[in-house]
């Protein structure tokens, strides 16, 4: 369906690789090996390095692949997911599972089992399945702040059908919002190279000791080509699938979101042409969010926001259109202030916000 710290630092790796590789004794031992390994003392290093990286990549993915499942959605698609405890819970993307009349699981060692959908969350898409198995190998999920940009990846799931497909790269960047082709956005999502393709989705991004720390969701879109981009990718941070699925699994359902929430219906206000319920009758078009509605006793209701409003600023931060503003959502958090620049017929006007908790989508 279309839709990733390790332990061993550098010098570690260096390090285990020249003894493996046994280069230190003889070199101590014969003067004259010595001095020939003065005069190769790149290529030496360049091949243990290989080496000690090869096998740390090996351990991960031995570590992390028995927790790592291929989900048939049956007459539907296919995708990933990871076993979250060893109960039979296991958790993977909502858009996986979307629509199904039948759900099989097929593990590690082949073992396949009929699947029940515990509870999803199609805001976050994430969602929980449930095998009747006990004794599972559940996986290790990061806390945040224990993994960083540069850090070597693997990502681990069934592109295409594939199953237990490993591929590797590094985390490219953190904190990413991204919007998902079913509207939603993912805040703080992490950008990997590690190649993502169809299957992957719900699998897993680990570090080099086999820890995961976040599941590939989408890959991104390349506007020109109308393909997908080479080497950008994107996952759900570990510690936001623990908090979604910890919750799924205690309940059924998310009971709190921990998500901002604005209550109001947009556009883009560059798409609606002299629209008269906003402007006036034949008045210029401004650029911003249209407000086409406001939920009634919403924060935005509270701060007088109304149907017609164009959102040109959120705390100073420009605003362009609807993507803008939800990226602006994304970033804020339930109970902080969100200070509003309002085009009102032509007139300009601030409506101060108290951001509320968006309600999780059942």
């Amino acid at each position: 369906m279309t839709r990733l710290t390790g332990l061993l630092s550098a010098a570690a790796l260096v390090a285990m690789g020249v003894l493996g590789d046994r280069v230190v004794g003889p070199a101590l031992s014969n003067p004259s090996a010595t001095a020939a390994s003065a005069t190769r003392p790149a290529a030496v290093t360049a091949a243990t390095t290989g080496t000690a990286l090869d096998a740390a990549t090996e351990h991960a993915f031995a570590v992390a692949s028995p927790s790592v499942v291929y989900i048939k959605n049956v007459g539907v698609g296919s995708g990933s997911g990871v076993i979250y405890d060893p109960s039979g819970d296991i958790v993977t993307n909502a858009h996986v599972i979307a629509n199904a009349h039948a759900l099989r699981v097929t593990l590690s060692n082949g073992k396949t089992y009929t699947a029940r959908i515990v509870g999803a969350d199609t805001a976050d898409d994430l969602a929980v399945i449930r095998i009747n198995a006990s004794g599972l190998p559940a996986a290790r999920f990061a806390a945040s702040g224990t993994y960083q940009v540069a850090q070597t990846v693997l990502a681990i799931g069934s592109p295409l059908g594939f199953q237990q497909t490993v591929t590797s790269g590094l985390i490219s960047a953190l904190n990413r919002t991204v919007q998902e082709p079913n509207g939603a956005y993912l805040p703080n999502a992490i950008q990997t190279s590690a190649p993502i393709n169809p299957g992957n989705s719900g699998g897993a991004l680990v570090t080099l000791d086999g820890t995961v720390v976040g599941i590939p969701t989408l890959e991104a879109s390349d506007p020109e080509s109308r393909g997908t981009a080479q080497g950008i990718g994107f996952a759900v941070p570990s510690s936001r699938v623990t908090y979604i699925a910890h919750q799924i699994i205690a309940t059924g359902r998310v009971e709190h979101t921990g998500r901002a929430f604005l209550g109001v219906g947009a556009t883009d206000a560059a798409s609606v042409q002299a629209a008269p319920f906003a402007f006036g009758n034949g008045g210029p078009t401004v650029e911003g969010a249209l407000v086409q509605n406001v939920a009634p006793g919403s924060p935005a209701d509270q701060a007088g926001v109304q149907q017609g409003d164009v959102i040109t600023a959120a705390n100073g931060r420009t605003i362009t259109g609807e993507d803008d503003l939800l990226v602006a959502l994304a970033r804020g958090k339930p109970g902080q202030s969100l200070t509003l620049t309002l085009n009102r017929n032509g007139s300009t006007l601030t409506a101060h916000v108290h951001l509320g908790e968006l309600p999780a989508s059942q």
